[in-house]
């Protein structure tokens, strides 16, 4: 037992120190031996637990993916309104984002090609179907004008959210993240919220983003 607790102890300190290179160098920049001498492991350990570099990209994904579904279950759990589970859960992964290099990396090989193997979907695809459905949702419960597009909200939605990150990559600190995801959620609560509800949910963002910087 204890030798498997090493070993899986050893896996994590590889995958984070990976993390940790991908996100600040990029997937193609960084070396199996960079990853080594980060992690301060033996290249017999690395390759123990990793034939390739990309098996390590793929492990970081799907520990992002597994983060950002564990989100939005937990949200779900707690009885929120569709609209505010979906808020909390991109200031959620935002939250993560900061706080892990995992997570960081795994958006970051995401869009910077990194190819996903099945049975891994991929993240952008889970991304537009859990905000489709927590969308239509409000919809439903009318804290969402009737007549929207759902499809192009969603999409919109994750396209915002996603290129907060991108572009802040190389403009601003990591910790500036929640800032923006706060501001991208002022446009689309006045754009798709009726009036009367609209004061809640702008409430809620300046809320969220608030809890992140003060934690």
């Amino acid at each position: 037992m204890a030798r498997q607790l090493r070993a899986e102890q050893t896996r994590m300190t590889i995958i984070t120190a990976a993390a940790d290179l991908f996100d600040r160098h990029g997937y193609e920049s960084t070396s199996l031996s960079d990853i080594v001498e980060h992690a301060q492991v033996t290249k017999g350990a690395l390759y123990f637990h990793f034939a390739a570099k990309e098996d390590l990209a793929h492990a970081i994904m799907e520990l992002q993916s597994r983060a950002s579904r564990q989100m939005a279950t937990e949200m779900d759990a707690r009885g929120h309104s569709s609209l505010e589970a979906l808020m909390r859960i991109t200031f959620g992964i935002t939250r993560l984002s900061v706080e892990s290099p995992i997570l960081r990396a795994g958006l970051r090989l995401t869009t910077g090609g990194v190819a996903v193997r099945p049975p891994l979907t991929h993240p952008f695809t889970e991304w537009l179907d859990m905000t489709s459905r927590r969308l239509t949702g409000a919809v439903k419960e009318s804290d969402i004008h009737p007549d929207i597009d759902v499809d192009a909200v969603a999409h919109s939605l994750v396209c915002s959210f996603v290129g907060t990150r991108v572009v802040g990559r190389s403009q601003e600190p990591v910790t500036r993240q929640p800032r923006r995801v706060a501001e991208m959620w002022h446009i689309l609560i006045r754009g798709v919220v009726p009036v009367p509800r609209r004061a809640r949910y702008l409430t809620l963002a300046t809320q969220l983003e608030r809890e992140i910087r003060s934690a």
